[in-house]
């Protein structure tokens, strides 16, 4: 125990003691000790004991000072900055006050609650019986009780103190608004009321008291002028003319007015009622029967005038001979009309002079007319029968040349010696060159009489390149030649079927007069255009011969065959391009070979997708589901070609002659085809549009629709695509009625 005894001496002579304390804490502990070596010895090991939990206690009370005195530290640095950010705080509010009392303007904030935060002395100073109670602590409703009892305040016209209430009221509930109140004296406020992020207020009042009056001011001296403008027009003009506004009085006049009624200068002023003029004219005119100065009277009086007054009427000069006068009103923009008085004596003798002198003329120019129309009859009559014609190609000839070739591709499904069928192909050939020569001949007569139909679309070169390089690379082939096309990007504004008729046109004549080398489709961007450039290697023409090679029949190489054609496919291209706008080109030369070039307008905008015509194989008949064809025709021959060739791929066939028998059949057997196939013209009765549009309704989409006719024409092609039915031209050919065999024998059933 006498070894820990200086231990706890140090712990209790701590280093921060002054010289006092320490002699205090000596003090004890001799008194301590002397009481030990005093006491008896029991009781000397309580004393000791004791003496340690003094010592003990005395270093716990020393550590909870320093944390006692640790947290009065933090306690007074925290007290330091709430004092220096209510310090802030005052002064922020203090340079907000005062910005706020430095504006020009009245201004007031309300919190979102409604309650006037602050305002400055400005606000609401024009109305010095309130200002006094305008306190913070201010609820906004009674805000604007106070500013409706000032004596000072002045409502709307119209408004009570009460309706002015609710309008500021509705207001309010509004982000934004702005209003100009009035007050006493003809003082005028801007009001502005501006919602705040927090759903507080905050109201600006501006005096514009004098602005107004300046614009007034301004307004009534342009309102001066053009009054001074309007009298020096109208009396520069030559025709007497009077203003009413809408309450008919008079507003302004001429002083040609005066002299046309011979009125005394007093009796017109501003403010003459429209009755007193009008009076004027009736008693001094002569207006005629049929539209006498009553109908004036009411057109003037009527609250809406949708159409102008004009009336001719006579006066007696005084002299015996009569003026004739045209009067003339019409409405104004404000309910106010204008009316005019126009002396056209002279005009009128002038138009009767005229008049007789054509009278002269009638009988020569009734000659003349009979003539022309004698040579327009002669021209209509040339005309319809040219459309007759050209009628009568398109469905008499192409119906036989249809049925021949249905009737050719029938017989190649049959024939397998190599020799027949070697003639049986060049009669294919013959046939197809037929019908090559036919279309061209419906294209340029369309083209000349005007009745192609156009439709400018977008069109993809895409696609329509590869087309064409798939028709023309076996023919160029044939003849030993490089058929070269190079891929097209983009879309061009065309006709669909006429641009691919000029590209297959300026391709078939680059084949059929190039002996070696090679035939190039390519096209060229331009600035918003594309360059469609057709170049072969060929025999060139002669500069002389460009314009020749366009014209109708008319051939440079004399030696062709006619069955290569007549001439008219440059004429085709030349018409058809004239027809869509597009610019042809032709750079040529002998030896040189030629370049044909056609410039279109590219486009951004993109069509619907369209169905494309099939272009695969024969299809064949085994392990294929089978289907039926429903057959309209009422031609014999065509009807034997199609119903023998699709019998040989397996197909059923239903035929009938007439529409009216196709809906009867259906309806008798019950019978669903997959595919029906309907000529346009039947004879009497239904059409072929009718027929389909009919089977349509009873077959729904289980079956294929096609429609076949001779007619290129567009209405049809549109009627068609507006039924939903695909349209065959004839003649068909076998490849592409297979392909439609094969597209309904892919449908799932």
């Amino acid at each position: 125990m006498n070894d820990d005894l200086p231990a706890d001496i140090d712990r209790m002579m701590a280093p921060g003691d002054d010289a006092d304390r320490r002699h205090q804490k000596l003090q004890v502990i001799a008194q301590a000790l002397i009481r030990q070596i005093e006491d008896p010895p029991q009781e000397t090991a309580s004393g000791y004991a004791q003496f340690q939990r003094a010592a003990l206690l005395e270093d716990e009370v020393r550590t909870r000072t320093r944390e006692l005195e640790h947290a009065l530290d933090l306690l007074n640095a925290s007290n330091a900055s709430l004092q220096q950010a209510y310090r802030e705080k005052e002064a922020a509010r203090q340079n907000l006050s005062a910005a706020i009392e430095a504006v020009q303007e009245g201004f007031a904030l309300f919190d979102a609650d409604d309650i006037l935060v602050m305002c400055n002395s400005r606000f609401n100073a024009m109305l010095p019986d309130i200002i006094e109670r305008l306190r913070p602590g201010l609820d906004f409703e009674t805000y604007l009780r106070l500013v409706a009892s000032s004596i000072h305040f002045t409502p709307p016209v119209g408004m009570s103190p009460d309706g002015w209430i609710e309008m500021r009221r509705r207001r309010h509930a509004e982000r934004h608004f702005i209003l100009t109140q009035e007050l006493a004296k003809g003082r005028l406020v801007q009001v502005s009321e501006q919602r705040m992020a927090d759903g507080g207020t905050a109201i600006l009042q501006t005096e514009v008291t004098d602005l107004i009056r300046a614009e007034r001011a301004e307004r009534g001296r342009l309102l001066d002028d053009q009054a001074a403008i309007l009298k020096a027009t109208l009396e520069h003009l030559p025709l007497a003319v009077c203003l009413f506004d809408s309450r008919l009085r008079l507003l302004a006049w001429n002083e040609n007015l005066t002299k046309m009624l011979t009125l005394p200068v007093t009796r017109l002023r501003e403010g003459t009622h429209f009755d007193e003029i009008w009076q004027q004219l009736r008693s001094k005119l002569d207006f005629p029967a049929q539209k006498g100065a009553n109908l004036l009277a009411d057109w003037a009086r009527s609250v809406r005038r949708r159409d102008s007054f004009a009336v001719q009427v006579m006066r007696d000069s005084g002299t015996g001979e009569a003026r004739t006068l045209a009067i003339y009103a019409q409405e104004i923009q404000d309910g106010g009309f204008v009316l005019s008085i126009d002396d056209i004596t002279d005009y009128s003798r002038a138009l009767e002079s005229v008049n007789r002198a054509n009278e002269t003329l009638e009988a020569r120019v009734a000659n003349r007319t009979e003539e022309l129309q004698d040579a327009l009859a002669q021209a209509e009559r040339a005309n319809a029968s040219r459309a007759r014609f050209v009628a009568a190609v398109g469905h008499d000839l192409m119906q036989p040349l249809s049925a021949a070739t249905l009737f050719v591709g029938s017989l190649l499904e049959d024939v397998s010696l190599p020799t027949s069928r070697a003639k049986l192909e060049k009669v294919q050939r013959s046939l197809d060159s037929v019908s090559g020569l036919i279309e061209a001949l419906l294209d340029i007569s369309r083209l000349e009489a005007g009745q192609a139909a156009l439709t400018v679309e977008p069109v993809a070169l895409a696609p329509l390149f590869e087309q064409l390089r798939e028709e023309f690379t076996p023919v160029a082939q044939a003849k030993g030649l490089e058929l070269v096309v190079r891929p097209a990007q983009g879309w061009v504004s065309s006709d669909r079927l006429y641009l691919r008729r000029i590209l297959q046109n300026l391709l078939a004549n680059a084949i059929r007069y190039t002996d070696s080398g090679r035939v190039l489709l390519a096209a060229r961007p331009r600035a918003g255009r594309v360059l469609l450039q057709v170049r072969d290697t060929g025999r060139g023409i002669p500069e002389r011969d460009h314009r020749l090679v366009f014209a109708e029949f008319k051939r440079l190489d004399a030696k062709a065959s006619a069955s290569e054609g007549l001439g008219l496919g440059l004429a085709i291209v030349d018409r058809a391009a004239a027809l869509l706008g597009h610019t042809l080109t032709l750079r040529s030369a002998p030896a040189c070979g030629s370049t044909f070039g056609i410039e279109v307008a590219t486009t951004a905008v993109r069509p619907p997708d369209r169905r494309m015509v099939y272009s695969g194989l024969v299809p064949g008949a085994e392990d294929r589901p089978e289907i039926t064809a429903l057959i309209v025709e009422n031609d014999p021959a065509m009807m034997q070609a199609l119903t023998g060739l699709l019998e040989q791929w397996g197909v059923n066939v239903l035929d009938v002659p007439c529409g009216e028998d196709a809906i009867t059949l259906l309806d008798d057997t019950g019978v669903e085809p997959e595919l029906c196939i309907v000529d346009f013209q039947l004879g009497a009765g239904m059409d072929g549009l009718v027929c389909l549009g009919k089977l349509k309704s009873r077959l729904g989409t289980t079956s294929l629709c096609w429609m076949m006719s001779a007619s290129r024409s567009e209405v049809l092609h549109s009627r068609a695509a507006d039924l939903g039915v695909t349209l065959l031209s004839k003649p068909i050919a076998p490849a592409t009625l297979a392909q439609i065999v094969a597209e309904v024998r892919d449908l799932p059933r």
